[in-house]
């Protein structure tokens, strides 16, 4: 399991490369959970981080700063500021995400058709178990990669 962390986080890696000037991988991290579960208050988005609101509003000055993310009132309770991925903070996490779709999907290319298979439905059930938000499901690939 860990050699094959290692080599996730090399394609991870990899596909941010174009983007590092931009965003450090945290940074990606909040802009994939808001882009993949919408709006969110700085509380919620701390807890699915795991951090304490301050490293989490640190992060987001930042990528407010690269406009990347906005905040808004929300319509619901004006007291609550709502962050959300601007146009072009969702148009890096797209490109991003295709860079390593694609770099995976070459990888499992090489693996036999049955143990494709087996390995999307391992790590679909590891992404499950570590509360991972899904990722967008194309036709394109069918097995989620």
């Amino acid at each position: 399991m860990l050699t094959a962390s290692r080599a996730l986080v090399g394609v991870s890696a990899r596909s941010l490369a174009d983007v590092e000037d931009t965003v450090t991988l945290a940074q990606f991290r909040i802009l994939v959970l808001l882009s993949s579960q919408g709006r969110s208050t700085l509380v919620q988005l701390a807890a699915r981080l795991g951090v304490n609101a301050s490293t989490a509003q640190r992060q987001v000055d930042r990528l407010v700063r690269e406009e990347l993310v906005d905040r808004r009132e929300n319509p619901d309770d004006r007291r609550q500021v709502l962050l959300v991925p601007t146009a072009q903070g969702a148009r890096l996490v797209e490109a991003v995400t295709d860079r390593r779709r694609d770099e995976i999907a070459r990888i499992v290319q090489t693996l036999p058709g049955e143990d494709r298979a087996a390995l999307v439905a391992a790590l679909e059930a590891f992404a499950e178990a570590a509360n991972e938000p899904a990722a967008g499901r194309d036709p394109a690939h069918p097995l989620g990669w």
